[in-house]
């Protein structure tokens, strides 16, 4: 049936862009930064689960035990050796986002000038839980369905966390107004250094679920960066809830437009839609504006 063979790949599309843009929501909407090398660090984790996989035949669903407290530490070093000392520097905001995008800039080009002398500018995929099923006469493969079980299981608990704990609920007060946080006696550098650091942390797993059903190569890191911030902006930035919603929205309208018009044209159908929400909501899906 041509509706469900839309939906079904599309809602596989969209929670791998939702649990994708959750990460950079943590990390811009919260701390701040705009990190530039988000889509480099989504390949280089692509790239770890495929050398597990193929080196010691170690499952990506078990990677992901390795994966994410590895991103979480480097992310962790990285904001406080470098953007937390730059963050201090600068004299406001604004100046401080910009150092930070000219920093990650810089490091955009250094994990992906290592993955092109480690892996070369090649396609790489591998073949993992590749067995076709059939769901209300729509074939998926196994390897699909499992990437989006085990998005939908992250993005759950992390809107859980954020919104069911004292740590959460401290982070969403960052994000919506930083001065009032640190009025009420919330620890704004060091909760926002924990939130760009776990937004690492899921930006690894998007890597580690994506490269067991997508083709990608070294330099492909760019096109998850721009997705990623066009699902962040479109769902209000710092809104977990919006980059789910629109995450899915997006891998839905994505797939109808290859299955029904052009493959070609998916990126011009990302663009439309991202403009169409911000003429009608140009705080995003759930933004707030501000008073």
């Amino acid at each position: 049936m041509l509706l469900f063979d839309i939906l079904l790949p599309g809602l596989v599309l969209g929670g791998m862009y939702a649990l994708i843009a959750l990460g950079l929501t943590l990390q811009y909407g919260v701390a701040r930064i705009m990190n530039l090398s988000y889509g480099e660090s989504l390949v280089a984790a692509a790239f770890g689960a495929l050398s597990l996989y193929s080196g010691l035949h170690l499952s990506p669903l078990a990677a992901l035990l390795l994966a994410v407290p590895i991103a979480v530490l480097l992310n962790w070093l990285l904001y406080r050796l470098l953007l937390e000392r730059l963050a201090r520097r600068g004299k406001d905001s604004g100046g401080q986002e910009i150092d930070s995008i000219l920093v990650t800039f810089g490091v955009l080009f250094v994990i992906q000038g290592i993955m092109l002398v480690a892996f070369g500018g090649q396609y790489y995929s591998y073949s993992y839980l590749s067995i076709p099923v059939v769901i209300l006469g729509s074939t998926l493969a196994v390897n699909r369905l499992a990437a989006l079980a085990f998005a939908a299981v992250i993005g759950v608990a992390v809107y859980l966390a954020l919104t069911r704990t004292r740590i959460g609920t401290a982070v969403r007060a960052i994000a919506v107004d930083a001065n009032a946080a640190r009025l009420v006696g919330i620890d704004v550098r060091a909760l926002a250094g924990l939130a760009f650091a776990f937004g690492g942390g899921l930006v690894a797993a998007g890597g580690v679920l994506v490269s067991m059903f997508l083709t990608f190569n070294a330099s492909m890191g760019v096109i998850f960066t721009m997705k990623a911030l066009v699902v962040v902006i479109m769902g209000g930035v710092g809104n977990v809830m919006g980059a789910l919603v629109a995450g899915l929205l997006l891998g839905v309208v994505e797939t109808a437009v290859a299955r029904l018009v052009d493959p070609g044209l998916t990126l011009a159908a990302t663009y439309a839609l991202f403009l169409a929400v911000l003429l009608i909501r140009p705080t995003g899906l759930f933004g707030r504006a501000s008073s």
